[in-house]
């Protein structure tokens, strides 16, 4: 055990948010130098804005360092349409911050990406919310004189897998950004979360684009500034739980459980009252890797849980890119 690279068994997440938790239960709950964050909600809408200032905080929480805005919604899974309504337009009022911070103008060129393996529904976000954006280009560059006020020039595309095309994703938005030429990058894709309560529950926003490792499709390369020399905004939906990290949730509710109705949990967990969740969790690794069971784990409504919150984040750009879309009245861009 003493050669064992620890790293594999650390707990496994996409949202910045998640990162920042798990660093500060690891430290006692204390405050970490180079995070700063705030929460705020808003009539069943939970907002968290978090900045990685510095190194030393990119470190602690393993995210790179910028700008993270995180929505969190669990009465999405009602599929409440006026709340997805609600939802979208925070999205969009949200996003424009996100493209003034940027540097981003209204007349702007955007591309927009949508990640992930259409054939594999979790996976799917990105390719659905290209299904369902408003694309513009092809007026610019052909009748540009008679494009009505309020609109910019959007183009979208889904490049596939690695698995499907044999290229790339980054390098067909790398030749896609050279002959394009546009001015920002949106990249759409699916993440892996901790939490099964936060899955197709929680969009993610950051300006730091899509770097290796990131989403459930093991991208090799990145989508960035330093890659594609103009900005690239980053939109997630965590859709996927590894099995690991529910079993050691379902350890930790069924502790807390006896705990709450007095029970003598040492009787059944023993050691493991002893051990830390980041502990508990390579044990649990352990036991399912070499049967090959720690697999990535969705609910069974993903089919329309996917779909809802692709029409959400699909409605929320409309209204963020194009000033004729009212940005506080979504509702007829949504379904």
């Amino acid at each position: 055990m003493s050669n064992l690279d620890l790293q594999q068994y650390n707990v496994r997440t996409d949202l910045a948010l998640e990162a920042k938790e798990i660093a500060e239960q690891s430290g006692g709950g204390s405050p970490i130098p180079g995070i700063v964050s705030k929460t705020f909600e808003d009539n069943g809408i939970t907002i968290t804005e978090l900045e990685v200032q510095n190194e030393q905080g990119s470190q602690a929480i393993g995210k790179v360092l910028g700008n993270y805005l995180t929505l969190e919604v669990p009465e999405l899974r009602n599929q409440d349409t006026e709340l997805q309504d609600r939802v979208a337009t925070h999205f969009a009022k949200h996003f424009e911050s996100f493209l003034q911070r940027v540097g981003v103008g209204k007349t702007a060129r955007v591309l927009i990406v949508g990640l992930g393996n259409w054939n594999v529904t979790p996976d799917a976000l990105g390719p659905l919310v290209v299904e369902n954006v408003m694309v513009t280009r092809q007026f610019f560059e052909l009748m540009p004189d008679q494009v009505a006020p309020g609109y910019r020039a959007v183009s979208a595309v889904a490049p596939g897998v690695l698995g499907i095309t044999g290229i790339e994703s980054s390098e067909i938005v790398h030749g896609i950004v050279e002959k394009t030429k546009p001015d920002v990058v949106i990249a759409i894709d699916a993440l892996a979360s901790r939490s099964l309560e936060r899955v197709n529950t929680t969009i993610q926003i950051a300006d730091i684009g899509i770097h290796p490792g990131s989403g459930i499709g093991n991208k090799r390369k990145g989508l960035t500034k330093e890659i594609l020399g103009i900005p690239v905004i980053a939109i997630g939906v965590p859709t996927v739980v590894y099995a690991s990290t529910i079993v050691n949730s379902a350890i930790d509710l069924m502790r807390g459980h006896m705990a709450a109705n007095k029970a003598d949990n040492n009787q059944v967990f023993g050691l493991m009252n002893q051990m830390d969740e980041r502990e508990r969790l390579q044990l649990v690794k352990e036991v399912l890797h070499p049967i090959g069971h720690d697999l990535l784990v969705t609910p069974k409504e993903i089919d329309q849980f996917i779909e809802d919150i692709a029409n959400i984040i699909a409605s929320g750009l409309n209204a963020a890119l194009h000033d004729a879309v009212d940005t506080d009245n979504v509702a007829a861009y949504t379904h």
